[in-house]
Formats: C-alpha cells, structure tokens, sequence
C-alpha cells in the first residue's frame, strides 16, 4: 500500500474529530495506553505523523515552525517533543486524525505485544485488557486464526521492513446504532461466556450498519515497533440496499462457514437481515 493511503480524509472529518474529542474526555482508560516500554515508539509515532499531515494535506494542514496548525479546528499543536509527554502526543493525534493506533513493540524475546494505544473508536477491542498480548494471544478468539494464519502472520510480520505499509478491510454487522465508540463489540466470544440465543434477538433496520475497518501495518524505523491502524467506516445497511449491494452483503454473510458466521454473531440477526438486503 502506498504510504499517502495511511491517513483518510473525507468530508466527514469535523463532526468525527469532535466525536473523537468527547470519547477522549469521558473515557480516557480505554483511549489511552502509555507507559515506559511503548514511550519512544509513541515520540517516534507522533513525529512521523505530524510531519505526514502537512505534506499530504495542504490545504488541512501547516507546519509552522514548532507547532502545526489544523486549518479545520482552528486548533494549534506543539511538535518539539522535548516539551510533550506521551500522553499529550496521543491525545494530539487524537484530535487530528479519525485512525486509531495500537502499538506493537519487540519483547525480548523479540516478539511483538501490544504495549500502547490510541483509540477512539474500537470496535469491541478492550485496548486495557490487551496490553502485553502478543499478536496470536490477541485474536485468540477469532475462529480459525491460529490454524490458517497465525503462523503465516507471525513470519509476515518479522519480515516487515520499516517504512512499508500494507492494507486490509475488515467488517462487522452493527445492529443497535451507529456508536462508534463499542467496547462491548459486534462479535460472538464464547470463552468470555457470551450464549448464542434461542431465538433471533428483535432487529431495528434503521439502527443497522456494515462497519467496515481500513486496517493498516507499518513499522517504525527507529523503535522497531508495528503501528497497527485503524480507520473505521459507518454505512447504513439502507445505504447498502440502494446502492445494489445488498444482495452480495447477504450472500457474503450468509456463505460464511458456521464458527465464523457464529463469531460474527449471524445466528442473533440474519432472518431480518437477509430478506431486507434482498429486497429491492
């Protein structure tokens, strides 16, 4: 992926910017991750970034000496580092950026844990309770990970060499608003005692969106720590429907092998769903 396909911008970026702030206020403990292992890789982050934005984005964005003004907000932010701590710089590229990053760091065993974090918007990714999972002990729960790509990810990412990026989509079906800000998530965890119900649970079709996820890896050249990024999307399954694709979303979902449509919680939705996506 190139690199100027890190950063999104669209014309959705105030109201998610402002969003991201009032996340950053009332839930600082799932918005932020620091601490001494992850610190340089979080300086390392912020200079990157901030030196990204006003060359890709010019007419968002101005260096201005030490400080680089988001011609948006209006707002101002610092880029001396010696007068930042940690916190601050995650909480500048917060208020600067819809992505949200998780940052991977060596051990000593040079193994990669998840060690910091911005994120306003994860999609049911609990960052606290994950700090110090490596890549597998994080998608555990995810049907078929370790037998089919755990291994290959594992070599995958040794091999990353700093300054390349690569892309994925992923998704998930929301059906109970569009909140962006879910740390209780859209999927099936049996082992955190999650039941699948009896019976298809009640649908709002109004309430329902595809929530689709531009992850991004690169690793930082310094530090040698992998920024796992995420820059998530909200589409109204009515949007969907109007644009012709409901038909394939629905047979997408409904070809999905039994532990993967269970994890992505289709046993709890897909009558109402399936027929309203297949409608014209």
């Amino acid at each position: 992926m190139p690199k100027n396909e890190w950063i999104r911008m669209d014309r959705g970026y105030v109201d998610r910017i402002e969003e991201r702030k009032q996340v950053m206020q009332s839930n600082p403990k799932e918005a932020f991750g620091s601490n001494a292992i992850v610190d340089p890789a979080i300086a390392e982050l912020y200079q990157e970034i901030m030196d990204f934005l006003p060359r890709r984005f010019p007419t968002m964005f101005d260096l201005c000496g030490d400080s680089l003004y988001n011609k948006v907000t209006g707002q101002s932010y610092s880029v001396n580092l010696t007068e930042l701590d940690p916190m601050t710089m995650l909480r500048n590229l917060g208020e600067n950026v819809e992505e949200d990053f998780y940052i991977m760091c060596p051990d000593s065993d040079n193994e990669l844990r998840l060690q910091g974090y911005i994120a306003c918007f994860p999609g049911g990714f609990l960052s606290p309770s994950r700090v110090g999972m490596s890549m597998r002990e994080i998608h555990q729960p995810v049907p078929g990970y370790e037998a089919r790509i755990g291994k290959g990810a594992d070599r995958f990412l040794a091999r990353l060499e700093g300054g390349a990026f690569v892309g994925r989509m992923n998704w998930s079906l929301q059906t109970d608003g569009r909140d962006l800000f879910r740390v209780d998530g859209n999927n099936f965890y049996p082992e955190q005692g999650h039941q699948l119900p009896t019976e298809q649970l009640p649908v709002n079709l109004d309430d329902c969106y595809l929530r689709v996820e531009h992850q991004t890896l690169t690793r930082l050249t310094k530090s040698r720590a992998v920024i796992f990024c995420v820059r998530s999307y909200m589409t109204t399954l009515r949007e969907v429907r109007v644009e012709g694709n409901g038909p394939a979303l629905a047979n997408a979902i409904e070809s999905m092998p039994e532990k993967l449509g269970d994890y992505k919680m289709r046993p709890m939705w897909s009558e109402a769903i399936y027929p309203y996506l297949r409608s014209q």
